[in-house]
């Protein structure tokens, strides 16, 4: 599975011989669980069990809940409030299905500026960072129709506002919206689709997870120094190296035992602490809620979205040059696919020869200055679109886009890096000489030498 040298799976036994030829699964849960892991991966690296953790709980508790619902728009309110008050457990099936979805997105997010502080999808990962890419779209599209099912007041102005974006392209919007849909409105048509799709897409990123792990298996894993395991012979990379079991599974699970106990705290005492109250209401197209604010992962790019006012120059300039074809609606609209397909284009936008930030001076102001900026277009994405929180949306937007389109280029062009270890056996002699210097009673959970 892995291009590092090691040990695979040999069967011993008749039996075991006899499956193993036939069908190699024991074999590929072997070289998954004993794949060489670079010994100097820090606690940033837990992040994917548990995101595997909030699919497999996304997917178990989905179906559950889907057992008891009902997608009509005349009763989809009413089976909801039925699952909350009437099924064994249902308040806490919903909750954990709810507070799971956001749990979901800040692990992929946290995941994601790993990824990119480390360099994680430059070569050869390039493919591995565009599936990931996708599955993150995928979980957007999942949780946007998820939020439609409740059918309260946000779940049906939310996918009023957002499907309404696809109106505002040129020439097709009105017609691609109307497929959509399945009619003119958001309706019962919408909610079925939408509830199908629901249901069928976390399959499809399931699907996506494990081509995603298969790849960064064949590549190898990347680590804080972005320098590679060396593969000359087993005896090298054994010295930078430790099997993914026992020593990654368990400080994983502590990590998971860990996030999940907080999040059991958000379930059980707050698990409306970031929804919204007129979620509770049922939806009615003739009452327009004072604010239609989405979940707070989608808030970045709804502040992007926007941003891009009628006064703003480029929208004007743009709308002159296509002699009105293109307004301010379809501009925002724009931006905020854009923002994600440059952020997809990552690995060819970042032209520095040095993987990780670690060594890279200047990449580190601009990497924290792009993360604050993440922020700040969050809680702009929550304000009204109106006085200072436009304009601050507008600065957050032109940072996102001359981060990925001018910065990345240019700093692999100015930037004075730093020289990485030659080896992840030396940055780990290293680390471990740098805490028992400091005091330190011994090595960090990952760096329990193989010995």
């Amino acid at each position: 599975m892995s291009g590092i040298p090691h040990d695979h799976y040999a069967p011993t036994t008749k039996g075991e011989k006899w499956i193993h030829r036939r069908l190699p699964i024991v074999g590929l849960i072997y070289d998954t669980i004993m794949i060489p892991t670079p010994k100097n991966l820090n606690w940033m690296w837990i992040w994917g069990i548990v995101l595997m953790f909030c699919l497999i709980l996304q997917i178990v508790t989905g179906i559950v809940l889907a057992m008891h619902y009902t997608p009509h728009v005349d009763m989809a309110f009413a089976s909801v409030e039925h699952i909350m008050r009437n099924v064994n457990g249902g308040h806490m099936m919903r909750y954990l299905h709810q507070n799971g979805a956001m749990l979901f997105f800040l692990a992929v997010y946290l995941h994601m500026f790993r990824n990119m502080y480390y360099g994680s999808y430059k070569t050869p990962r390039e493919v591995t960072w565009i599936i990931g890419m996708l599955i993150y779209l995928l979980m957007m599209a999942t949780a946007f129709m998820g939020y439609v099912l409740p059918w309260g007041q946000m779940s049906f102005w939310g996918a009023t506002v957002i499907t309404g974006l696809f109106g505002a392209i040129p020439g097709i919007g009105e017609t691609l919206q109307t497929w959509l849909l399945g009619g003119p409105a958001v309706d019962n048509a919408a909610l079925n689709r939408f509830f199908s799709l629901h249901y069928l897409l976390p399959f499809i990123i399931l699907g996506l997870v494990i081509v995603h792990v298969w790849a960064f298996h064949h590549t190898g894993n990347n680590n804080p120094t972005g320098v590679e395991v060396r593969r000359a012979s087993k005896e090298e990379a054994e010295k930078d190296t430790l099997p993914f079991w026992p020593y990654f599974v368990i400080k994983d699970l502590f990590a998971l035992v860990v996030v999940l106990g907080l999040f059991w705290v958000v379930v059980s005492f707050m698990p409306n602490f970031l929804g919204h109250t007129d979620n509770y209401i049922e939806a009615d197209p003739l009452v327009t809620p004072p604010e239609i604010v989405p979940e707070w992962y989608f808030l970045p790019f709804y502040a992007i979205l926007r941003a891009f006012t009628s006064d703003v120059w480029i929208v004007i300039a743009v709308n002159w040059l296509t002699f009105g074809i293109v307004d301010a609606t379809f501009f925002g609209v724009l931006a905020m696919f854009g923002a994600i397909f440059v952020w997809a284009l990552l690995p060819w936008l970042d032209t520095s020869s040095v993987r990780s930030g670690r060594y890279r001076p200047m990449f580190k102001w601009w990497f924290w200055l792009f993360i604050v900026n993440f922020v700040v277009l969050t809680w702009a994405g929550a304000m009204p679109a109106e006085g200072i929180y436009t304009n601050i949306a507008l600065i957050g937007t032109t940072y996102w886009f001359a981060y990925f389109l001018v910065i990345m280029p240019l700093l692999g062009v100015l930037e004075k890096p730093t020289t990485p270890p030659d080896t992840i056996e030396q940055d780990f002699k290293e680390s471990l000489k740098a805490k028992s210097g400091n005091g330190g009673s011994g090595p960090a959970p990952e760096q329990v030498p193989a010995e």
